[in-house]
């Protein structure tokens, strides 16, 4: 017998009568999705270059994307914002990143309406949108579109994945993690690897098994339910981590130099049809040396720093290879609508040397050659956190200029794939139509025959400002729709018009040439001479890597330009400019609670993200342990921020109390009490007073000495003479009573967690701190 449904919100169709039998039943329609509705699944790399994928012209191995492409469609005039989370957010939503309030990632930023962080409800996800039509929604991998002092245990969980309409979410919220001890959030809550790198772990691997898993659980038990699933691996964003057999199979592939590479691809490229036939090669950068100049100890290290690179994109296409395979097993691959991007071009924060650690950047602090070489058997592993140098991001976006955070074109233009056999009859072919990250939700709602929802959970939504290029999945002659796109990232400007593109780049061609460095601000008269005279012109329908720049001959079509991009940023708050780069990120922002100068925490408790809690950066501050010492003694860490490329560990070990600081991966300082902790309850305390002014520029916190004290007695010290300045590390959460991620230390193994009973440890950022100038003396006459 067949049930009688209705749709909620409708009148009642059944029959109400004074007692069952003079009654019939309706039920309330459960949410079905149409009948052969496809599945949608993104799949968005981090800071892959135009030229990096082997379906691009690139000599790394892809063969699962590559498939992709030859069963599908790669788009060469895709286009992005030059930033992650700001493309992220375009690509979620629809909408240009400003008008997302994502100007900057979330760490950067500032308050003004295009530019703070959150992303406005009235903005939907298109994971709202297709649970409301019926659809599962996962999420896995990278969000990064949380406002960062919300990532808390603390919430609110209204801007995390499940509260934007995702069902089931596994990944990290930030921007980055390390893929060894990643960062992971399970749903709404904090969890822990399932293995340890030791036994085989690696984050890419276990985002393919949670897919798998997640699409699994559903689909035995509804067959027909379509899903959505947003796929982020960490991958390509440093740190660059493959185990080591991935990286040997690029051994002397790259021995050449990335001239040679940037040759090659190009070549490949032409061949292909991924770049015109009359397109010529972007300049030598003038930030990146000749690999003939190079020694060939630099040689040796950057090659090396390449195949880690190289065998990072394999091994990840080949995890994404089991989800495309787990698809074609159950018989949804043809009827699954595939798009793969990545959100920005190729990144150059690992400097002109490459580095070992990401937070050098993070910290404004210069990577040196020596350094490098000594750890290059370590590097893809989990004792370094590496990125290549930026000759190599130069090549990874050929035949562009520039990389990511700047709009030329090897910033913004990126590679671009969509699959639907059952939809799309062209095979492998090529398609040139001008597009943009906002077109993807609009062009899956046309693919889907669905409306954009004027509601979404009550609040009324905005209009999409994407435009969708569905028209083109079948016919490779039609026209774009997308006419006009603005762009600005931290300073650097530009603007594309029916063909031509405007750029005005901040700090300029390159560094070299403008005597300045990444996050030179732009004042109001810089701003007003910029407008002025340093804008370029560019007609990329003719000039696909923008060699030319003919502002100078037309004069009038520059003006049209640049009065146009006033008029988008007007539209979609851009204003104001603000170049600042990285030291943005010192700026104060809103908490979840209100400033205080005493902070509790407490053991078995998820970590705290540094957003949402204390920063100790560049303060005098104290760490005071609440704890009972069993007979016997007892040993882990008490409190621990940061990871082995950043951070502080307070623990105690073979009896005795101990603070370890771990300066940007660099310098590790090590204070221990010269005495045993004894068996009861004790406070145990660290202070740091701070001694000297910070320099930022240079990458150097303030200085400060560090003491050691059993309930207010001092029992060890020393000067910690260097200090990070702006960002602790990719490890950032302060956890008690373990250090769960990748040691601060390597005097003891992860987590290293307190056998003794621990009660609290309060950080105090008051600046009140012991006083004992007796016991100062005499510990120093005790080294003496």
């Amino acid at each position: 017998m067949s049930l009688k449904e209705y749709k909620p919100g409708t009148a009642f169709p059944g029959v109400i009568g004074r007692t069952f039998d003079q009654s019939s039943p309706a039920w309330p329609q459960p949410l079905r999705a149409r009948e052969g509705a496809p599945n949608v699944l993104f799949i968005i790399f981090d800071d892959t270059g135009y030229g990096q994928f082997g379906c691009y012209g690139s000599p790394i191995e892809t063969p699962n994307l590559d498939a992709l492409a030859k069963n599908g469609l790669l788009y060469n005039n895709m286009h992005t914002t030059a930033l992650c989370s700001p493309t992220r957010s375009c690509v979620i939503t629809g909408r240009n990143h400003h008008s997302n309030a994502m100007s900057c990632i979330t760490e950067g930023a500032t308050g003004y309406p295009g530019s703070n962080g959150n992303i406005p409800f009235e903005n939907g996800f298109l994971s709202d949108i297709l649970l409301q039509q019926g659809y599962n929604t996962y999420a896995l991998g990278k969000w990064h579109l949380t406002p960062s002092d919300q990532c808390s245990a603390a919430g609110p969980y209204d801007r995390w994945p499940l509260g934007r309409g995702i069902e089931r979410f596994y990944g990290f919220l930030g921007g980055e993690t390390h893929q060894y001890y990643p960062e992971l959030v399970y749903d709404n809550h904090g969890v822990e690897p399932e293995r340890t790198p030791e036994e085989g772990y690696h984050l890419t691997e276990d985002l393919v098994d949670k897919a798998i898993s997640f699409i699994a659980d559903s689909k035995q038990v509804a067959p027909g339910k379509p899903f959505f699933m947003y796929f982020c691996p960490g991958a390509m964003h440093a740190p660059h981590h493959v185990p080591k057999e991935w990286a040997d199979r690029y051994k002397g592939k790259f021995d050449a130099g990335w001239e040679a590479f940037r040759k090659e691809v190009f070549e490949r490229q032409k061949k292909l049809g991924v770049v015109p036939g009359d397109a010529e090669l972007s300049r030598h950068d003038p930030d990146v040396q000749s690999w003939d100049t190079l020694s060939a100890d630099e040689k040796k290290l950057y090659a090396r720093m390449m195949e880690v690179f190289a065998g990072f994109l394999t091994h990840t296409d080949h995890h994404i290879g089991r989800l495309i395979e787990f698809l074609k097993s159950l018989g949804e691959l043809d009827n699954t609508l595939i798009m793969v991007l990545s959100d920005n071009g190729a990144s150059s924060e690992g400097g002109p040397q490459g580095m070992i650690n990401e937070a050098l950047f993070f910290n404004n602090v210069k990577s040196t050659l020596e350094e490098n070489l000594a750890a290059i058997e370590k590097l893809g592993g989990p004792e370094v956190c590496n990125h290549y140098p930026w000759g190599w991001t130069w090549a990874g976006n050929t035949p562009f200029r520039r990389w990511k955070r700047e709009t030329y074109r090897g910033g913004i233009s990126d590679p671009f794939l969509v699959h639907w056999p059952k939809e799309i009859a062209a095979k492998g072919e090529i398609r040139t139509q001008y597009a943009h990250a906002i077109d993807m939700v609009p062009t899956v709602l046309e693919a889907l025959g669905l409306e954009a929802p004027t509601s979404i959970r009550g609040v009324t939504q905005s209009p999409l400002e994407g435009l969708s290029f569905a028209h083109t999945f079948n016919d490779a002659g039609a026209k774009s729709k997308h006419v006009t796109q603005y762009f600005e990232m931290m300073g650097h400007r530009s603007i594309y018009h029916d063909g031509w593109r405007a750029v005005c780049p901040w700090p300029g061609t390159s560094f070299s040439e403008s005597g300045k460095f990444f996050g030179a601000p732009i004042d109001r008269d810089k701003l007003t001479e910029l407008d002025a005279t340093g804008w370029e012109l560019y007609h990329v329908d003719s000039d696909f890597a923008e060699n030319h720049n003919i502002a100078a001959q037309n004069r009038a079509k520059l003006i049209e330009m640049i009065a146009m991009w006033y008029v988008e940023a007007g539209k979609y708050n851009v204003l104001p400019i603000d170049s600042r780069g990285t030291l943005r990120f010192a700026d104060e922002r809103p908490k979840i609670a209100l400033e205080r100068t005493s902070y509790v925490f407490y053991p078995g408790t998820q970590g705290v993200p540094v957003n949402a809690a204390v920063n100790v950066l560049n303060r005098s501050h104290s760490i005071t342990a609440e704890v009972d010492i069993p007979e016997g003694g007892a040993e882990g860490v008490l409190l621990s921020q940061g990871g082995n490329d950043g951070g502080f560990s307070f623990y105690v070990q073979d009896g005795k109390l101990c603070y370890a600081y771990n300066y940007v991966g660099r310098r590790l300082y090590h204070i221990q009490s010269v005495e045993a902790v004894p068996s009861g309850p004790h406070k145990l305390r660290f202070e740091f007073e701070v001694s000297g002014k910070p320099d930022m520029e240079n990458g150097k916190g303030a200085p400060g000495k560090g003491q050691l004290y059993f309930d207010g007695r001092l029992v060890g010290q020393a000067q910690i003479e260097l200090t990070n300045c702006l960002s602790i590390g990719l490890l950032s959460s302060i956890v008690c009573g373990a250090d769960s991620g990748a040691p601060v230390t390597p005097a003891y193994k992860p987590p290293f967690a307190f056998t003794g009973s621990i009660h609290g440890v309060t950080v105090d950022v008051s600046g009140e701190l012991i006083k004992d100038t007796e016991a100062e003396v005499r510990m120093i006459l005790a080294r003496q």
